[in-house]
C-alpha cells in the first residue's frame, strides 16, 4: 500500500481465496501507468470514526466472511465507492430479486416463498399462530407444475438445491430443509442456456453455458450442445443482464437465462461475486472481464460518481 502523499488512487481488493483475477487486474491497471493502484484490502480491528485509506474497494469474499460486511458499508459511508454497494447486497434475496426482475419487465419463473421448517428455541407455534397459515402444498404443486426446484432464498453455488419431481419428493426435501428459508420456482425446460457478463452496468458478454456440463467446462463445450444465439436474442439478453444488473445496483454480475420457445428467463442474476477463475471462464473470456474491470475502477477512482441514496425507497418508488 501506497503512502497518504504519494498522489495515487488507490483500489482495494478484499478477497478470499481467488487468486487469478485480483492478481491480473493488479498488474493490468498497473501496466496502464495511470495513477492508479490496486492492492489487497489490509485491516485489523478498523475504526468507525476514521475513513478507509481508499477511493474504490472492490468486495469479492463478504457473502462468506460476514465481518466484512459492517466495514464495507463504513466505507461508503466515508465516501468510498464500494463493487458492490453493501447495502443493496446484503439485503438481496433469490424472492425479491424475481419480484424486482418482473418489474423490470423480464420473464423469470414463478416463484414462491416458503415458511421455514425448523426455528430457534426462542420461536415457537404461539410466536407464529397470529400471520402464518398452513401451506397449500397441492395449490403450490397446481402453481408450479412438477418437476420444481426448491433452493435456498438467498446464497449461490447450488448449495441445498433440489430437483422436485413429484410431491412426496417435495416433503422429503422440505422437511430436510431445517432453518433455512427456502422458494420454490417452476422448472424451465430450456434448448438454450446463456451466461452474462457484466462489468459496470454498461459492458456485457454474452456467452453459451451448459450447467450439465462439470463446472470447468460450462463455456468451453457449451457451444457442442446448444445452438448459437440468434442476432435478437442476443440483444434480448444482453439488455435484460443490463436492465436487472442496473435494478440490483451491482458493477459486477454474471445473469443466466435458459431459454424457453425463444424467451430469455432469467434463472441466476444475484452474484454480487461473480466467478471471476480463468480455469472457469477460459482465456478469452477472463481476458475480457479483466480489462473491463481495470477500466471500471480506474474511472471510478478517477471521477466517482456522486454517492448513490443508502435507502432504497426511491428507487422502488419509481417500479410501482
Amino acid at each position: 500500500m501506497t503512502g497518504k502523499g504519494s498522489g495515487k488512487k488507490r483500489v482495494g481488493l478484499l478477497v478470499g481465496r481467488e487468486r487469478s483475477f485480483p492478481e491480473a487486474l493488479i498488474a493490468e491497471v498497473a501496466r496502464r501507468g495511470v495513477g492508479v493502484e490496486v492492492s489487497y484490502v489490509k485491516f485489523s480491528a478498523p475504526r468507525a470514526w476514521e475513513k478507509p485509506p481508499y477511493d474504490v474497494v472492490i468486495d469479492r469474499i463478504s457473502h462468506e466472511v460476514t465481518c466484512y460486511q459492517p466495514f464495507l458499508k463504513a466505507c461508503a459511508l466515508h465516501g468510498v465507492y464500494v463493487i458492490n454497494n453493501p447495502f443493496w447486497r446484503i439485503a438481496d434475496d433469490k424472492f425479491f430479486n424475481a419480484g424486482l426482475a418482473e418489474k423490470l419487465g423480464l420473464a423469470v419463473p414463478r416463484t414462491i416463498l416458503l415458511p421455514s421448517k425448523t426455528y430457534g428455541d426462542d420461536t415457537n407455534a404461539e410466536s407464529l399462530a397470529r400471520n402464518m397459515d398452513l401451506v397449500d402444498w397441492d395449490g403450490l404443486a397446481k402453481d408450479l407444475g412438477f418437476p420444481m426446484y426448491m433452493k435456498p432464498h438467498w446464497g449461490g453455488g447450488w448449495r441445498n438445491v433440489s430437483r422436485i419431481a413429484d410431491m412426496p419428493a417435495l416433503h422429503a426435501a422440505y422437511d430436510a430443509s431445517g432453518p433455512l428459508t427456502m422458494i420454490l420456482q417452476e422448472e424451465i425446460r430450456w434448448t438454450q442456456y446463456v451466461r452474462c457478463l457484466v462489468i459496470g452496468r454498461r459492458d456485457v458478454r454474452p456467452a453459451l453455458w451448459d450447467p450439465r456440463h462439470s463446472h470447468f467446462d460450462r463455456y468451453t463445450k457449451a457451444p457442442e450442445t446448444m445452438p448459437a444465439l440468434s442476432p435478437e436474442l442476443e440483444e434480448r439478453v444482453v439488455a435484460d443482464a443490463l436492465a436487472i444488473t442496473k435494478g440490483l445496483g451491482y458493477d459486477m454480475n454474471t445473469v443466466e437465462f435458459a431459454i424457453r420457445d425463444g424467451v430469455p428467463y432469467a434463472i441466476d442474476y444475484m452474484n454480487s461475486a461473480p466467478d471471476f477463475d480463468v480455469a472457469s471462464l477460459g482465456e478469452e473470456h477472463f481476458g475480457w472481464v479483466t480489462r473491463k474491470m481495470a477500466r471500471l475502477v480506474i474511472d471510478l477512482a478517477n471521477a466517482p460518481p456522486a454517492t448513490p441514496p443508502l435507502e432504497a425507497n426511491a428507487f422502488l418508488a419509481g417500479l410501482r
